[in-house]
């Protein structure tokens, strides 16, 4: 039976823009009525010991005397926020549908290869290999690729221009017959004349191929350089056409390799000997300015001309490389092989950085175009007004001084639990928000220019309010997607730190392979210097000599560095971890810190918004070039890529409970830290902190007056635990700060137009009125300082807030 009720029905409000903003204006004027009676004439006296607070007599002297009622989060806020991230998770899902990725391994890993062959005299015991090799590095170019690549193969023979034909060409084809009876059939001419070869019209016949594959590979095996004398170190006279441009068809060899990068050509150089080194760092320059991987033999006598001028593009690039095939005939296939691999990989984190970018229609599952040929959107061309218009900052941070920092950002977000139990990692592997997201709030003082740039964000050196710790905040270039963007890329981290610590407890007594993520946030606010609203995430510093250690598209990193061979392990070790479910690759970082990783799922559903997951793809991209090292062998990972193209899976069954293994309990650090290296203080129980993060404790303790309405006292608090945790610093005592005594701070502040305008707006910031009603009804009272306009607010505020709810 309901209950009857002496107060009168609701009015009710109709649910129009233009009801809701008359309702929120008539409130905002009513608000500021009964703050403005409520208010002082004129500035209180300085309090002394045994002063009691009294609401009707508290001046607010500054913005940063101004208490906050509504801080720390209370319980309805937290779920505010979190319902709003909830609503904007949908619209991003809504707005941003994942495309598959079916057939994205096949498409990319298809591959065209091209010899391009000296037949004279001298290489005859290498056509002869090539002959014999043929069908083998068909077949293992197939394995390597899980026999889902399409490989067309072509040769170029090339002579000098005495001979007819000085260039015999057979096109791309499949058929491993037809290229074994072409290298039969070639001639092998006679050594006659000067020791230069015609190879620029070679590569001229090699550019007009028919390419088709977006794996393109040249292999070029010859022992004797090209015409002109800026190709070699020869005399004048040891050449019949030393000055460029002068042979019978007049090439040069600028514009035909500019045609070669233009079509995504790879070229491997396989060096017989010393004579082409000029030749081949001509070329390598010619790559080298178009940003590709370029590397010479250390053997090659311009090695260190190149190594100091080059800028390298390891991952997505395109690939020059010069290969010491020597007289050793067997190696032939294997640097074959090596080189349509590490090609392949180039096209595949081209592709992979392509593949959901809006517009590009190009299909993963069918013939992909030719990568990287179309001119950018006009939307990505710079202007003067654009972010991506700011200089790069080169001075080094000036971490200790407060004043080098320009802008403050005042935030609000969302950090994860930095506690992992024993059961953690399963928890976050069943569901994607099993990982204890709470609110956070806190103020940021940023550089305003930054120190790096990328595609879509630009990276900034910044502090916190109470902590000397580095941060960087990263911050969107473009218009800023929605906050569930960030939120879900905090998690992809939060999970990789999950999997890390049982890395890490699986390698006890090996801690240099041990490995670490460091913790994100993200945070939507305001900036002082800007207008809008800011989307930013905020990190640890960890310096700028990163290390890239693979790509989430096969890239690896060949180094015997103890973190990279960890990072290759611990990527093999979350797929078998996970029983096939994740794999963590893309990992980069320094010293074992890591950073930006990407996701693979098998479940579609899980990280859908995540430009780098590529699925089972992805899976295929990481086992196509890993092998398994000291690491992978002591942790009894069984899992291999054969498994996924057969369906067959075989996975270590046992997995050791976690040790003495924790995380620093400040919410933008989480270090992994062991047992032994944990520092706690009786002040805080509960809590474990790292070496960088104890000591700010003592030194950001001070003692603070008391605000509640009580008799003078001071109470002793740590700014830098309080913005640990994301709160922000109390204004109260811990046994009065509770919402009445709360409430009464808030009627005591003098109205200002900074409070007041600020609610002025639309959308959101009604929310901010409605909130104030969550303590409970103020009841009429000579503290409260609260009269009739007041008790009228309340009532008004709660029926629209019954009224709009469905809103």
């Amino acid at each position: 039976m309901a209950t009857k009720s002496s107060r009168p029905p609701p009015t009710t409000i109709y649910r129009t823009r233009t009801t809701r903003a008359e309702i929120k204006s008539a409130a905002d004027l009513m608000l500021q009525n009964a703050i403005a009676q409520a208010a002082p004439p004129s500035p209180a006296p300085a309090l002394a010991p045994g002063t009691t607070f009294s609401t009707a007599s508290t001046a607010i002297s500054s913005p940063d005397d101004v208490p906050d009622p509504f801080k720390p989060f209370s319980q309805s806020d937290a779920s505010t926020l979190l319902q709003e991230l909830t609503i904007d998770e949908r619209k991003a899902s809504a707005a941003t549908p994942r495309r598959s990725t079916a057939g994205m391994f096949k498409a990319v890993v298809s591959t065209d290869l091209l010899f391009l062959i000296d037949t004279t005299r001298s290489m005859g015991s290498y056509m002869e290999a090539a002959k014999r090799q043929v069908r083998s590095i068909v077949d293992e170019i197939g394995k390597t690729f899980f026999n889902e690549a399409e490989i067309r193969m072509a040769v170029v023979s090339y002579k000098d221009h005495q001979f007819n034909p000085n260039v015999q060409f057979l096109d791309f084809t499949t058929s491993v017959d037809q290229v074994h009876s072409f290298l039969a059939g070639l001639s092998i001419a006679p050594w006659y004349g000067d020791r230069p070869e015609d190879v620029l019209g070679g590569i001229r016949q090699a550019v007009n191929a028919s390419w088709k594959n977006p794996t393109r590979c040249m292999i070029h095996i010859g022992d004797a350089p090209s015409h002109g004398r800026n190709l070699h170190d020869m005399s004048d006279t040891a050449d019949r056409f030393p000055n460029p441009g002068t042979e019978p068809h007049g090439l040069t060899y600028g514009p035909l390799l500019k045609q070669m990068i233009s079509k995504r050509i790879n070229y491997v150089f396989l060096r017989i000997n010393n004579t082409t080194d000029r030749m081949v760092f001509t070329f390598s320059n010619e790559y080298a300015a178009a940003l590709a991987d370029t590397a010479l033999l250390k053997t090659n006598k311009y090695y260190s001309t190149l190594s100091t001028n080059v800028k390298r593009n390891p991952s997505g690039a395109l690939l020059f490389r010069e290969v010491e095939l020597g007289i050793t005939l067997s190696a032939l296939q294997r640097l074959v092989v090596n080189a349509v691999t590490a090609s392949a990989t180039r096209t595949a984190t081209r592709t992979a950085s392509r593949i959901r970018k809006p517009g590009n229609d190009s299909s993963p599952g069918s013939k992909l175009p030719g990568i990287g040929e179309e001119e950018d959107d006009e939307d990505d061309q710079e202007d003067a007004n654009d972010p991506s218009a700011l200089p790069i900052e080169t001075v080094s941070p000036q971490w200790e001084e407060s004043d080098w920092f320009e802008e403050t950002l005042r935030m609000q977000g969302f950090s994860l639990n930095v506690n992992h139990g024993a059961n953690t990692l399963n928890e976050m592997m069943e569901r994607d928000n099993n990982d204890g997201l709470s609110v956070l709030s806190l103020t940021v003082h940023k550089r305003r220019l930054p120190f790096a740039k990328g595609n879509l964000r630009m990276a900034s050196y910044a502090r916190t309010e109470s902590s000397t710790n580095p941060y960087v905040v990263k911050s969107f270039i473009k218009k800023a997607p929605q906050l569930a963007y960030l939120v879900e890329e905090m998690r992809c981290q939060a999970l990789c730190k999950a999997f890390a610590l049982e890395f890490n407890a699986l390698l006890v007594d090996s801690p240099r392979h041990s490995i670490d993520f460091i913790v994100t946030a993200c945070f939507k606010g305001k900036s002082e210097l800007k207008s809008g609203d800011e989307f930013i995430s905020i990190e640890p510093y960890i310096g700028l000599d990163y290390v890239k250690y693979n790509g989430n598209a096969s890239w690896v990193n060949d180094s015997k560095d103890p973190s990279n061979e960890a990072a290759q392990a611990f990527s093999h070790f979350t797929f078998e971890r996970s029983r096939g479910a994740f794999l963590v690759s893309d990992l980069q970082g320094f010293n074992g810190l890591l950073t930006d990783p990407a996701v693979h799922t098998r479940d579609e559903d899980r990280f859908p918004l995540s430009e780098t997951n590529l699925g089972v793809e992805g899976f295929k991209f990481f086992f196509s070039t890993h092998e398994c090292n000291d690491i992978c062998r002591k942790l009894g990972l069984k899992s291999s890529g054969w498994m996924i193209v057969s369906g067959s899976y075989d996975f270590r069954s046992d997995w050791p409970s976690l040790p003495d293994t924790l995380c620093c309990s400040n919410k933008l650090c989480g270090k992994i830290l062991r047992r032994a290296d944990i520092k706690v203080t009786e002040k805080y129980p509960g809590y474990q902190w790292c070496g960088m993060c104890f000591p700010q404790l003592e030194s950001t303790t001070e003692m603070e007056v008391c605000r509640a309405p009580a008799p003078y006292h001071q109470f002793e608090l740590s700014r830098f635990f309080h913005e640990s945790q994301g709160q922000k610093i109390p204004r109260m005592c811990p046994e009065h700060d509770n919402e009445q005594n709360r409430f009464s701070m808030f009627m005591a502040m003098p109205a200002t137009p900074a409070m007041l305008g600020g609610w002025a707006g639309t959308g959101s910031d009604f929310s901010m009125l409605s909130s104030m009603a969550a303590p409970s009804k103020p009841a009429a009272s000579r503290t409260m300082q609260a009269d009739a306009s007041l008790l009228a607010l309340w009532d008004k505020l709660e029926s629209a807030t019954v009224n709009l709810e469905d809103d």
